[in-house]
């Protein structure tokens, strides 16, 4: 399988190596190699030529690569971040890769910041529509830089969109046995657009009878999800929603540095990343979190189906949390580098995989 890697800006570049790492040895584990390509894309391959990604770069991606792994992208010395929302945004919009999938998920209940909570508490996935909403910048300013400044910022929901979306969250929950599916929107206050996931909601539920669908205003469910998480499996909503949810849901789990996301198109060459920032100031400090790179990682590997690779390095990476062999911001004493180096040893110890 060929995997296209840009390992991103700043500590982006740092967890990438570790993620990288990581894969080529669960490929020998597994007598599966990897045929990893680091390609430069970045903010000093823009400083440097202009370009984020070259003409077609999004095409070339999709079609000589079986996946994407991506790191943090943002560098101060780009402060409209263009080259981040050209790779970011264009990769996602030109592969239409319309889902966001992050899992949410306690590894140690001294993670978590809710009192009395463990991992069976905090269990859960949360999709988001990836290439609608108010991110598809259509909108203007009038009179900028002016007291009569004028900004508009269009929210756009299809049918299509939701549909698929809220469809995926349905069929992810009957494939995994899970009982449970909340839909979130503002619909009591934006009657237009959400009146359109009213409607896909309600119009897909009598097919999956087996299956508890329920519906929070988006400001209900984050209340909820503070005072009880263990009860949701898996939550849908839309574009901006879902950004603030999953960072919610992410401290649920220990923090940003803890955090896999994907985003997908089922059949299609999909994306995969971390979802922290690049921090510049924390660059080549050997002292970032990798295992939200990690975990993104084996996110990737399931995507492609390799589910005992894939739950392979996840328990490494519980194994290193538990025994707190790892950095201080999950209270190790690790590295990043180390880090990664305790996860490759968990990795290939004969207990953890299969032969």
């Amino acid at each position: 399988m060929r995997i296209a890697v840009i390992p991103g800006d700043g500590i982006g570049k740092d967890v990438t190596a570790e993620a990288v790492k990581v894969i080529r040895v669960v490929g020998e584990v597994f007598g599966r190699p990897f045929d990893l390509e680091l390609l430069p894309y970045g903010a000093d391959h823009y400083l440097e030529t202009g370009i984020s990604l070259p003409p077609n770069g999004s095409v070339m991606l999709r079609d000589e690569f079986d996946a994407i792994f991506i790191g943090a992208l943002g560098d101060p010395r780009i402060p409209d971040m263009r080259h981040a929302r050209d790779i970011l945004l264009g990769i996602r919009f030109e592969l239409d890769l319309y889902i966001n999938h992050r899992p949410v998920r306690l590894l140690d209940a001294r993670l978590c910041p809710l009192k009395d909570r463990g991992p069976a508490d905090v269990d859960l996935v949360i999709f988001r529509e990836n290439t609608e909403g108010l991110y598809v910048g259509v909108g203007g300013r009038f009179k900028p830089g002016t007291a009569d400044e004028i900004a508009v910022q269009e929210e756009i929901n299809t049918y299509k969109g939701v549909h698929r979306i809220v469809k995926h969250a349905f069929d992810y929950a009957r494939a995994r046995g899970l009982k449970r599916v909340c839909m979130a929107d503002k619909s009591n206050a934006m009657t237009h657009g959400h009146a359109l996931w009213q409607r896909v909601f309600e119009e897909l539920t009598p097919g999956y009878a087996e299956l508890e669908a329920t519906h929070l205003f988006i400001d209900a469910l984050a209340m909820q999800m503070i005072k009880n998480p263990a009860q949701f499996d898996v939550i849908v909503t839309n574009n901006m929603f879902g950004d603030i949810i999953t960072d919610l849901g992410a401290q649920l789990q220990g923090g940003l540095g803890m955090a896999a996301s994907g985003n997908l198109h089922p059949g299609r060459t999909s994306m995969f990343e971390p979802v922290h920032g690049s921090a510049p100031k924390y660059a080549g400090r050997n002292v970032a979190n990798p295992m939200g790179a990690i975990l993104s990682a084996a996110l990737m590997l399931e995507h492609l189906g390799l589910h005992d690779e894939a739950a392979a390095i996840e328990t490494a990476v519980r194994q290193a949390v538990v025994s707190h062999n790892g950095p201080a911001e999950i209270g190790g004493s690790l590295g990043t580098r180390e880090t990664g180096d305790y996860i490759v040893g968990r990795l290939m110890a004969p207990m953890n995989h299969k032969p």
